[in-house]
C-alpha cells in the first residue's frame, strides 16, 4: 500500500482530497490529511476507510518528521512560507513532494540531491501558478510547431464570485487563502510592454489598471499587474518577446478601493501591534493617520488624508468594510494584515448556495513567416464551482496536484529533480486528464491586418 500525506485542509484542498480518496481503492493507497484544525481535516476525510485525519503542528519537528517518514508522497498545501521546509524534509527522507505555491528560490539548490535520490520536487502545481503555466506552454508549443514566432504574451488569471453573485459592493468573495488577497502586490510588479520594462512599487500596483474583455462575457473586467512577469520570458523560452504581461482580474471598482487601503498602510504583516485585538476598528485606523488637531470625525479625516470624495464610492466601501466602526476587533490578530484578513473572512464569504468562478485567459500575438500572416491566439478557461465547499478554486488548484500525485505513484511521470509543470512530460499528461474531467480551454484565432 502506498501512503499519501496531505498537509493542509484549507479551502483549496477539498477536490484534491476527494480525488485521492475516490481512487484509493483502485490504486491501493491510503490518504492522511494533516491540519492544525483536526475537525476540519476529519471533515475532509468524511469517514472514508482509506483516509485518516491528524491534528498537526508544522513547527513540531518530531511530528513533522514522523508523518513524512511514513509517506511515499507528500502534497503540501500549507502556506508558502513552509514550502522550503517541507521540501527539505521530504528530500531528507527520500519522499516525492508536490506544492501548489510559487517556487521558493532556495528549492532550485535541491535539484542535484533530489535527482540522486530519484525523487521529484514539483512546485507551482495548482491553478495560478499551475494550470496557467501548462495551458500557456501548450499554446506556445502549438504555435512553434506551426512555424510561428511569438511577439506578445499577455496572460490573466482570477478567482471571483460568479457574475450573478452581488452580495457586497466590492463584488469579491473569499474562496482561498485571504492572506494572499490582503498582501497582493506586496513586492511590487514588473512587466514588459513594447520592448520597455515597467516597474511598479506596491503603492502603485492598484493604480496601473486596464480594462479586459474575457471571451464569453459581455461585461468588461479590470486587471492589474501580477508579480514579476519577466521571469516567464525564460521559463516559457520567450526571450525575444516584446510584450510580456501577467495580470490579475477583478470586477471593476476593486482596485480603486484597495489602492486606498494600501495607501493607508493596512496590508502590513511585519509589525506586531500590542493588544491589537482589544482595539476598535476605528482605533486601528487611527494608528495610520496624522495626529488629530482638527476635531473631525475619523471618516472625514481618512477622506482628507487619502484625498478622496468623502461621500463617494471609495469611502462608502471603506465604511462597509467596517473600518470606522467602534466594534472591538477581537480574535487572534497581531498585525495590521491580520485585521484585514479577519475583515475579508467575515465580510466576504461565498454565500451558501452561491457559485464561484475561475478565469484564465492567454492572449498571444505571433507572426507566421511562411503564411506571411500575423495572428492573435486567445485561449480561455472559465470554470464554475459546484457548492460553497467544492468551489472552482478548490477544483482548479487541487486537481493538478492530485493528478500529478497519481501519475507519480503509478510510475507514469518519468522525471525526477526539482521541476515546474512547464516541462512537456508533465503538462501534456496533466492537461489531458484535466480535459477528461471537463476543464477545457477554448481557443480563438484571429488574423491581424497590418
Amino acid at each position: 500500500m502506498k501512503h499519501i500525506l496531505v498537509l493542509g485542509a484549507g479551502q483549496s484542498s477539498p477536490y484534491l482530497i476527494k480525488y485521492l480518496l475516490e481512487r484509493a481503492e483502485e490504486h491501493d493507497w491510503f490518504v492522511t490529511v494533516c491540519d492544525r484544525d483536526y475537525e476540519l481535516a476529519n471533515h475532509r476525510i468524511n469517514g472514508h476507510e482509506r483516509g485518516a485525519a491528524v491534528e498537526f503542528d508544522v513547527n513540531d519537528e518530531e511530528m513533522r518528521h514522523s508523518q513524512i517518514k511514513k509517506a511515499d508522497l507528500v502534497v503540501n498545501f500549507l502556506a508558502p512560507k513552509f514550502q522550503y521546509l517541507i521540501a527539505l524534509d521530504s528530500l531528507t527522507f527520500g519522499k516525492h513532494v508536490i506544492s501548489a505555491s510559487y517556487e521558493d528560490i532556495r528549492i532550485r539548490d535541491l535539484n542535484k540531491d533530489a535527482t540522486k535520490k530519484n525523487i521529484i520536487i514539483l512546485n507551482e502545481m495548482g491553478l495560478d501558478p499551475g494550470i496557467d503555466h501548462m495551458s500557456a506552454m501548450k499554446v506556445i508549443y502549438d504555435i512553434r510547431k506551426s512555424g510561428g514566432n511569438i511577439k506578445s504574451f499577455i496572460s490573466y488569471g482570477s478567482g471571483l464570485p460568479a457574475p450573478e453573485v452581488k452580495t457586497n459592493p466590492l463584488r469579491y468573495c473569499v474562496t482561498w487563502n485571504p492572506r494572499n488577497v490582503v498582501m497582493a502586490g506586496e513586492s511590487g510588479a514588473q512587466y514588459m510592454e513594447n520592448g520597455k520594462i515597467k516597474i511598479l512599487p506596491h503603492h502603485d500596483i492598484f493604480r496601473r489598471t486596464w480594462r479586459v474583455k474575457v471571451n464569453g462575457f459581455d461585461e468588461e473586467f479590470e486587471a492589474y499587474p501580477n508579480r514579476d512577469s519577466l521571469i516567464y520570458k525564460k521559463i516559457f523560452k520567450l526571450e525575444k518577446v516584446k510584450t510580456m504581461i501577467r495580470g490579475t482580474i477583478r470586477y471593476p471598482g476593486w482596485s480603486e478601493t484597495w489602492d486606498q487601503i494600501v495607501k493607508l498602510g493596512l496590508p502590513n504583516e511585519g509589525l506586531i501591534v500590542p493588544d491589537l485585538k482589544k482595539k476598535t476598528y476605528a482605533e486601528f485606523v487611527e494608528m495610520f493617520l496624522p495626529i488629530n488637531i482638527s476635531g473631525l470625525k475619523i471618516d472625514q479625516r481618512v477622506a482628507n488624508f487619502l484625498n478622496v470624495n468623502p461621500t463617494g464610492r471609495i469611502m462608502d466601501n471603506l465604511r462597509w468594510l467596517g473600518l470606522f466602526s467602534d466594534e472591538k476587533i477581537g480574535g487572534n490578530v497581531k498585525t495590521p494584515a491580520d485585521v484585514m484578513i479577519k475583515i475579508l473572512k467575515e465580510k466576504m464569504p461565498l454565500p451558501k448556495g452561491a457559485r464561484d468562478m475561475v478565469m484564465l485567459q492567454h492572449e498571444i500575438i505571433a507572426t507566421f513567416p511562411k503564411e506571411k500572416k500575423t495572428k492573435k491566439i486567445t485561449s480561455t478557461l472559465v470554470e464554475y464551482g459546484e457548492t460553497e465547499e467544492l468551489t472552482a478554486i478548490s477544483k482548479t488548484v487541487g486537481l493538478p496536484a492530485a493528478i500529478a500525485a497519481k501519475l507519480i505513484l503509478t510510475d507514469n511521470l518519468p522525471i525526477v529533480g526539482v521541476q515546474l509543470p512547464t516541462h512537456p512530460v508533465i503538462f501534456t499528461r496533466v492537461l489531458a486528464e484535466l480535459r477528461m474531467l471537463g476543464i477545457k480551454f477554448k481557443e480563438k484565432t484571429e488574423e491581424i491586418k497590418k
